[in-house]
């Protein structure tokens, strides 16, 4: 197995507020818009975004919720492997606002479908966007795309990409990964 670095942590960082500053310019004051993390490794980059947003662009307020999908995947119990759950935290309302959903790697997409299903629990939103760090293009199973990315790759199906944050893997880094 060998693993390339995609971004290093510089990187990441001048990644991170390039999609700040796109959120910043759709959303301005972030009244009506609330940021939504995918459990597990999406919130990390919501949390983070978040943070950017509040301390280097002086947002006022920002609605960040955590949404767990893992009930609402088609993969759900098709698995040897149970999955584990990770817990939800929305404590505002979606309905009517604009909604950005936010997750570190667009794949497949299922992902996706399974949060724009899960987010529906807690109300209608009038728009729903998708913020993906990284976005592997060639390998959708369904018709996604996100409105925000942060680097576009290229890998073939057998490679795969590994994100890394300093919240929970003790640095900030992204390879990509090849049996």
């Amino acid at each position: 197995m060998s693993q390339k670095v995609l971004l290093s942590s510089k990187e990441i960082n001048i990644i991170l507020h390039r999609l700040a500053c796109q959120l910043l310019e759709h959303h301005l004051d972030f009244t009506q818009t609330v940021l939504i993390g995918i459990q597990p490794r999406g919130i990390f980059l919501a949390q983070r975004l978040s943070k950017i947003l509040k301390e280097d662009y002086g947002v006022k307020q920002i609605n960040l919720g955590l949404l767990d999908i893992t009930f609402y995947r088609d993969d759900f119990r098709r698995g040897e492997k149970t999955l584990e759950a990770s817990s939800t935290k929305i404590d505002f309302l979606v309905e009517g606002k604009k909604v950005v959903l936010i997750d570190d790697v667009l794949y497949t997409g299922r992902s996706i479908r399974a949060a724009l299903t899960a987010i529906q629990s807690f109300g209608r939103p009038k728009e729903i966007e998708l913020l993906t760090l990284i976005d592997r293009r060639f390998s959708r199973h369904l018709p996604i795309q996100p409105n925000y990315r942060g680097r576009q790759v290229d890998a073939i199906n057998e490679e795969r990409v590994k994100v890394m944050w300093k919240e929970n893997d003790g640095k900030d880094i992204i390879y990509l990964v090849s049996k």
